[in-house]
């Protein structure tokens, strides 16, 4: 192995070698233009490294998005503070209907800021502050649970279905017969059926929302099923387990990040939506879609639409930073996307 190296004599010479061009150059002997570089046996068995890291580079790609970093700081200052109020002091309790003292009358419908009431009250003197954040705390918990759920059966599911090839033909037959069913109908009917509670809500929502996940997931293991490195793997005997898990999950996060992400705030909808119609939650369990509702029948009062106004800013904020920070991820965990 030779380096080329500029001798003292030719640094000397090199006017000269630039007036009389090319020439004097090929005039040289060749031990004045090349020097040995000598072996090294440590430098012949060195390898190059890189120092890349899937999920390092994932959350380096995600910060740089500054919305999104600033709606996953906000969402968890909300969150936090939802599971955390009970803990403060001062706080009332969410179901107490507030008595006043000197005439012993309810404080009903008591504007925002008056009479100690933060957000003030409603039509039975219950205090809004606490029962909006209590509703908060019910409708994440329900998100969560179904969201959870979703992806561990799902996930399951979506690996079957795109991996082993017999089963195929059965899983299209129940994404064909879930997938007809409305979601409405579902929660109407498990609200019929069972007392409406906080379970009986996330066994509804998740009795066809998994379907959802593992059609996406079956969807991408089709892709990647065949490809020459899960050939591979299948020819030297890796077992199955092993090849799921380390060939195929890896490059679907995306995506599964994502629909978890949508999955939260779809959860919290349902959970508006069933209890508008009147089959959601008893007025004894708070929850965001009761103080929807609530506020709805109260909202063409012009000094009342508080009720409704704080509830619904909770309620957005919450779904709309769910949404754009599982975007925002998903992209993020996107292989594709990390540049070395």
């Amino acid at each position: 192995m030779f380096k080329r190296a500029c001798s003292r004599q030719l640094e000397t010479q090199l006017n000269t070698l630039q007036k009389d061009g090319p020439a004097a150059w090929a005039a040289l002997p060749e031990e004045e233009l090349f020097t040995p570089a000598g072996f090294s046996s440590q430098q012949a068995e060195a390898t190059a490294s890189t120092s890349y890291s899937y999920w390092g580079s994932t959350f380096r790609a995600f910060f740089k998005n500054k919305l999104a970093v600033a709606l996953l700081a906000a969402l968890a200052a909300v969150v936090v503070f939802a599971f955390a109020q009970p803990l403060l002091p001062g706080q009332a309790d969410p179901n107490l209907c507030a008595v006043d003292p000197a005439t012993g009358i309810q404080y009903r419908n008591i504007a925002p800021g008056q009479q100690g009431f933060l957000w003030g009250s409603n039509s039975i003197g219950q205090d809004l502050w606490a029962r909006i954040w209590a509703g908060a705390r019910t409708s994440l918990t329900i998100a969560f649970f179904v969201a959870v759920i979703e992806a561990a059966v799902g996930i399951t599911a979506g690996v079957l279905w795109g991996y082993v090839r017999g089963l195929d033909f059965v899983f299209t037959e129940l994404y064909n017969i879930f997938d007809n069913i409305p979601t409405a109908i579902v929660l109407i009917l498990i609200s019929y059926v069972a007392t409406p509670s906080i379970w009986t809500m996330i066994l509804g929502m998740s009795i066809k929302g998994w379907i959802e996940m593992a059609r996406f997931i079956r969807n991408q293991i089709l892709i990647i099923r065949d490809r020459d490195y899960n050939v591979a793997s299948r020819c030297i005997g890796t077992p199955t387990l092993r090849i799921v898990l380390r060939n195929l999950l890896p490059y679907l996060v995306s995506v599964i990040m994502l629909r978890m992400a949508l999955t939260i705030p779809e959860a919290i909808g349902n959970e508006v939506f069933i209890t508008y119609i009147g089959l959601g939650l008893s007025v004894e369990t708070p929850s965001l879609g009761n103080l929807v509702n609530d506020g709805r029948k109260v909202m063409m009062q012009a000094g009342l639409r508080y009720q409704l106004l704080y509830p619904t800013l909770i309620l957005s904020f919450v779904t709309i930073a769910f949404y754009l920070i599982g975007n925002a991820f998903s992209d993020a965990a996107d292989p594709k996307n990390h540049l070395q």
